[in-house]
């Protein structure tokens, strides 16, 4: 899988919050096999190092780091998180939010373009967490993002693909644009779905870090992604309304 020109070696990305213990997060980690792990940049203090053992666990975990800007609000609030991040992480890669409705954590479209343009414009990669919404999706391609993030669900409800047939017109209608489901995502099946459908990898946090055995959870998650990658390319049977007989009924002997 590329990722703005980089190769990523796996399809399954992880969050690295609310997990129990460091020692949790790491061995989730370990038998995910994540090839991402995104981390909030409001976890850091620069200049008093209070995150500097969390910095240090992340770092050893060696995959590609993705800072995102988690709980902004406002187009200034997440250039300026994204501009820290940069400094702090040495990376031009930032998932991108914009936080525009308080319950639902659904992106501000309008803002979202906003930011993605100002920080494109300033050098960074972004990774957009967006709707499923076709439009928006256009308008931050135009923007300069490369790799779009739509929402299964909202953040931390573990609802899974809440609205299928968007989600497959957002693919259908940009079918060489890299994109990862982000949030929502409760069950590896979800996750299996969405690799059925053609998704490039899923993003999540909450249904692995907040299950009772996250490490279990996080190898059932990379297994999940694993057949679903190898179904889509197998290029599935269509489903059908009428039952049809797998076993030949020619030949088959008829009693009198």
């Amino acid at each position: 899988m590329q990722l703005y020109g980089s190769e990523i070696s796996s399809r399954l990305m992880l969050g690295t919050a609310q997990y129990p213990s460091p020692s949790v997060l790491a061995e989730a980690f370990r038998r995910s096999g994540a090839g991402i792990a995104t981390v909030s940049v409001r976890r850091e203090a620069g200049g008093e190092r209070a995150g500097a053992a969390f910095w240090d666990l992340v770092r050893d975990l060696g995959v590609t780091l993705l800072p995102n800007t988690a709980g902004c609000h406002s187009v200034r609030e997440a250039v300026t998180t994204a501009q820290m991040a940069r400094e702090l992480f040495d990376t031009s890669w930032i998932k991108l939010e914009v936080i525009g409705h308080a319950d639902t954590l659904q992106p501000d479209p309008f803002g979202l373009v906003e930011a993605a343009r100002i920080l494109t414009d300033d050098g960074f990669k972004v990774f957009p967490y967006t709707t499923e919404d076709v439009v928006l999706a256009d308008r931050l391609l135009d923007a300069g993002c490369e790799v779009l993030m739509p929402w299964g669900a909202p953040i931390g409800t573990g609802l899974g693909l809440t609205n299928i047939y968007g989600l497959r017109t957002l693919r259908a209608q940009f079918p060489d644009v890299p994109m990862v489901v982000d949030a929502g995502l409760g069950l590896p099946s979800q996750a299996a779905m969405a690799q059925e459908m053609g998704f490039d990898a899923v993003l999540l946090n909450t249904a692995v870090a907040k299950s009772g055995d996250p490490a279990a959870m996080a190898e059932g998650f990379a297994r999940a992604v694993e057949a679903g990658r190898l179904a889509y390319q197998a290029d599935p049977m269509e489903p059908r309304d009428m039952a049809a007989p797998s076993t030949p009924v020619i030949g088959k002997a008829f009693l009198s």
